[in-house]
């Protein structure tokens, strides 16, 4: 077991103390680099001595806990990567952190980075994470990296998708390699979010397989300028834009042709509910300077049955020919004898 302490440190870096009238609390306090990376180092001590403390090294270790340094509040840069750590703690206070390097650990939820509102860089790649599980991220952990993270590597962590990290808006450059990313639309809405992104890197996923892929990215994100490890030519983007933009206008107008077929067939249909027709359409030919008029045709149902109000006017159809004889057998001066009362060639009705 190795434990990094403030003994250490000078034993270390005796060779660093070149005033010999300088005291051992001098010397930690104007420190300001720090380099234990690859020392079999296990377990950190108090380093609050190293006050003004900017850049630390303890990558490729073996620390399981990193709660100690959460007093150097000076520290800008921290190198942590191919350790031990399973979780963050106590890394609230480091106010002025820009750099956090925590890639190679077993995390399995970023968490624990609130009020690191200097962070502008996090590497988490390669996370010794189960098998079958993904790294997740804590709500509120990336709503308090929303305004300063600028850099984020999330490389080979099973990540299946990125609409979460839509909240990062200033995301400048995205590392996601060897990933599960497979889905085109979860990625559209995390790059129409990404305004300030000029490099992403998604190579090994199986999205970087789909149809069109690095076309749709490219016609998307305006500001990208580095896909996959590939630079994006302006006359390359400028031509995909082009295409789209011939392409969604003949879509428009495809869309608005077929609206104003549909809207002449309601109009002039006869099987319409209520079709419109030229009143002079008769059977002489339509002259088109002329200005039709227009009446409303209702609905003509094929099952057709007779209203009540119908059937009792149906009842009262008088026949012509018989109301006349009988009149003319009551009314003998009448001019019309009834038996010169001839039955007329067609019966007619009147409908009261």
């Amino acid at each position: 077991m190795v434990r990094l302490t403030i003994d250490l440190i000078a034993r270390t870096n005796n060779h660093l103390r070149n005033r010999k009238d300088e005291t051992l609390t001098q010397y930690l306090k104007r420190l300001t680099h720090l380099n234990f990376s690859s020392k079999h180092i296990d377990c950190l001590d108090d380093l609050s001595a190293c006050k003004n403390l900017t850049v630390l090294y303890l990558y490729d270790n073996n620390i399981r806990e990193i709660r100690s340094l959460g007093f150097l509040t000076s520290l800008t840069h921290l190198y942590l990567q191919n350790n031990c750590i399973s979780c963050i703690d106590s890394l609230s206070g480091l106010k002025r952190l820009e750099k956090l390097y925590l890639g190679g650990n077993y995390l399995t939820v970023i968490e624990g980075l609130e009020g690191l509102e200097e962070l502008r860089e996090l590497h988490i790649e390669g996370q010794k994470i189960p098998s079958g599980e993904k790294l997740l991220f804590d709500p509120r952990t990336l709503h308090s990296l929303s305004k300063s993270l600028s850099v984020l590597n999330i490389s080979n962590n099973n990540i299946d998708e990125l609409k979460e990290l839509a909240v990062l808006e200033n995301i400048s450059q995205l590392v996601a390699v060897d990933n599960h990313l497979n889905n085109i639309e979860d990625l559209e809405f995390v790059l129409a979010k990404w305004a300030q992104l000029w490099r992403m890197d998604l190579t090994g996923n199986p999205i970087c397989l789909k149809p069109k892929y690095r076309d749709k990215v490219i016609v998307i994100s305006k500001a990208l300028e580095i896909l996959d490890g590939r630079e994006i030519k302006e006359m390359a983007r400028q031509f995909l834009l082009n295409w789209k933009a011939s392409k969604d206008a003949r879509k428009k107008s495809r869309e608005e042709s077929m609206a104003g077929r549909l809207a002449f067939q309601q109009l002039y249909g006869f099987e319409h509910p209520r079709s419109i027709l030229p009143a002079q359409y008769q059977n002489q030919r339509y002259i088109q300077k002329d200005k039709p008029q227009y009446f409303l045709m209702p609905q003509i149902q094929s099952d057709y049955k007779p209203s009540h109000l119908q059937k009792n006017l149906a009842k009262k159809t008088i026949n012509i020919s018989e109301e006349i004889r009988q009149l003319a057998v009551k009314d003998p001066t009448s001019s019309l004898p009834g038996q010169d009362v001839l039955e007329p060639h067609l019966w007619s009705q009147v409908v009261l």
